[in-house]
């Protein structure tokens, strides 16, 4: 199981990586989001995976349980990187209307560039 978890990990945060890099905007929306799920699974994993434990410790002294920290932790990345994907694409959506193109890069030659001199 930890295999499989750590495999995921390392392909979202590669995905990400390579996506984050890309001269559009949209691919590099799509990189941050990787690179969130990535750290959610990576916090998620860290809580130890524990199938049908309690998230709290019993009274009758069991050994084994859910750190429910990580969860928590989790739904707040979840909700905090919500917010930061609706911000980037609002934003891409404005430099994109202005500039009419949705590339990262700059051009030296477009008057734009230099303040419209």
């Amino acid at each position: 199981m930890e295999m499989i978890l750590a495999s995921a990990i390392g392909v979202l945060t590669a995905a990400g990586v390579y996506l984050l890099l890309r001269l559009r905007t949209f691919p590099v929306i799509l990189g941050l989001a990787f690179l969130s799920y990535a750290v959610n699974v990576f916090i998620f994993a860290s809580g130890r995976l524990a199938i049908d434990q309690s998230p709290i410790l019993s009274r009758y002294g069991e050994a084994s349980y859910t750190d429910p920290l990580p969860q928590a932790l989790v739904l707040t990345a979840i909700v905090i990187s919500f917010g930061m994907t609706a911000v980037l694409v609002m934003i891409g959506l404005a430099a994109y209307f202005e500039a009419e193109s949705d590339r990262v890069d700059i051009d030296q030659n477009d008057d734009r560039a230099e303040g419209g001199k």
